[in-house]
């Protein structure tokens, strides 16, 4: 498997520690999104939307995150990343969506991007405008992981929702967020950090990372 990534790309990193905690090695191909390496013609050519992370398994090209790691979960089951009863699956996607459907959409390059352009957003705007939905959504798991959290977000064994949760608190940080009032999700990540699956997809050990 070849995963064509950037080393800070949130979507990305989520799919690393997929392919980690599934014990699965993968050939990285990066592409730097600051100097537009996603939108060369050789790279749109496997994936037409000029976007990572893309992950190549023979002459298949997946793309996408969430269909990606639905894919690794459904082709390689153990250990599993969702839970065994038809309602847990569904409160773990929940909590997933949250960051992948309500926070990280509006957080990515194209949007922000957007905002400099568009509407000459200096980069305290961008940051209030990250930490705007940053923190509805970090509210929101929150509750959700008293509720149901353990070790990790779904109880005590990591699931898709720690795949999403830990590069958002990453980035969240990249955006001057002060995480430090999200209890719950922060005392997982320092328990997902210690695990090494988790600290082997972390941006800064990355091959591509800036030094």
């Amino acid at each position: 498997m070849i995963l064509h990534g950037y080393w800070r790309s949130g979507a990305s990193y989520r799919v690393r520690i997929a392919l980690n905690l599934k014990g699965l090695g993968y050939d990285l191909a990066a592409h730097d999104l600051r100097k537009g390496a996603q939108k060369a013609a050789d790279y749109v050519a496997l994936n037409p939307q000029g976007m990572v992370p893309a992950l190549q398994v023979g002459d298949d090209v997946l793309i996408q995150s969430p269909a990606i790691l639905e894919w690794l979960e459904e082709t390689y089951p153990e250990p599993p990343l969702l839970p065994g009863t038809a309602a847990d699956r569904a409160h773990v996607r929940a909590m997933a969506a949250v960051v992948g459907c309500d926070i990280h959409p509006l957080n990515n390059l194209r949007v922000l991007g957007a905002l400099r352009k568009d509407f000459d957003a200096d980069q305290g705007a961008i940051d209030a405008w990250a930490a705007r939905w940053i923190a509805a959504g970090f509210d929101a798991l929150e509750a959700l992981v008293a509720r149901d959290g353990g070790d990790f977000c779904f109880g005590a064994a990591p699931t898709l929702a720690d795949c999403y949760l830990i590069p958002q608190l990453y980035s969240a940080r990249r955006f001057n967020v002060d995480t430090t009032a999200w209890r719950s999700l922060t005392a997982i990540e320092t328990h997902a950090l210690a695990q090494p699956a988790f600290a082997a997809a972390h941006p800064d050990r990355q091959p591509d990372a800036d030094a």
